[in-house]
């Protein structure tokens, strides 16, 4: 079992988790507290809009993405054998669980998340949504056989579906919550607002999931060049790498101050991020400048995670602000 959980990454699982989770109940459950509605069968004062997407169903969903998520883990590292040799000098797959059963475990996850996808996806009345789990189920395929070998798509690739996740929420309770406040009010106020805030939430993933993956591929330069990977260093050199890396490390900055400066303008906000996500970013740019050996590599690595862990955290932060009428 032990072996079990660490291929298939299990503490990313739970961040997975921990992701759709938040996204429902701390945004998209505070946002839409703040609409007020007048229903028709009621005495004719305002409500909150609440949550229309029955838990069951949404955990649901979450196993479908989680069992997806843990497909692509275990094909990834039965792709990397070798790699992960040079770069980690340690593997799972191959010694602590062997080759074919990582494959009958990669079957197994994949075929249960699509069909868990599509049965959702027609629970919720759009059958069509359930290609976004088989999509992704062969993206993350051919992202361990072959993307990650091509210069910037595997890099594009994770970042986008890291970046789905989130959205995945908000697409599947945006239809439950517009069938019934349609049919069960005078008038539905717009409900576009819940693409803003996840949308933030996702851009944010998926460019720190991008500098994070142009980082572990400088980490792991030696191993991609032993065996011809065309990563962004090894076609353009470490230095450009890190100068991207860089780049959009500023580029994350300025966004999220922009988005401060003109949509919220609150303190806690702009004292959460400065502490939070900013410092740590920072402290990512010093190690990617100084830095030259695998360990402040990996430094700058872990430092990217924290940040994407803060960076989610702040939808706690979000559910206090509304909550409490702080902005």
């Amino acid at each position: 079992m032990k072996s079990f959980l660490e291929l298939i990454r299990w503490k990313n699982i739970l961040i997975v988790i921990l992701t759709m989770v938040l996204m429902r109940y701390a945004v998209i459950g505070s946002v839409i507290s703040k609409i007020s509605v007048v229903l028709t069968n009621g005495d004719g004062s305002e409500v909150p809009m609440v949550l229309q997407f029955p838990w069951y169903h949404f955990a649901i969903l979450v196993a479908a993405t989680v069992m997806i998520t843990a497909g692509g883990y275990v094909i990834n590292d039965y792709f990397d054998i070798r790699t992960d040799l040079i770069n980690r000098g340690e593997v799972i797959v191959g010694t602590k669980v062997p080759r074919r059963q990582a494959m009958m475990w990669h079957n197994i996850l994949n075929i249960a998340g699509v069909a868990a996808g599509f049965y959702i996806s027609w629970r919720t009345g759009y059958f069509w949504l359930g290609v976004i789990f088989l999509i992704a189920s062969g993206l993350l395929y051919f992202y361990s056989a072959s993307y990650k070998r091509q210069f910037l798509i595997g890099n594009i690739v994770v970042a986008v579906l890291t970046a789905v996740v989130p959205l995945l929420v908000v697409l599947f309770e945006w239809p439950a919550l517009y069938r019934y406040y349609a049919v069960n009010t005078a008038w539905l106020p717009p409900l576009k607002i819940l693409f803003y805030w996840v949308g933030g939430f996702a851009i944010f993933a998926f460019l720190t999931t991008l500098t994070r993956e142009i980082i572990k591929d400088i980490e792991d330069f030696e191993g991609d060049m032993a065996y011809g990977r065309n990563t962004i260093p090894v076609v353009t050199g470490v230095m450009t790498a890190k100068i991207l890396s860089v780049s959009l490390i500023i580029m994350t900055v300025a966004l999220l101050y922009l988005v401060w400066y003109f949509l919220l303008n609150d303190k806690i906000t702009l004292v959460y991020l400065s502490c939070a996500v900013t410092i740590p970013l920072l402290l990512v740019v010093y190690k990617l400048i100084t830095g030259t050996g695998k360990k402040q590599l990996h430094t700058a690595s872990t430092l990217m995670k924290v940040v994407m862990l803060t960076g989610l955290l702040y939808s706690v932060v979000v559910k206090v602000i509304l909550n409490w009428n702080l902005m």
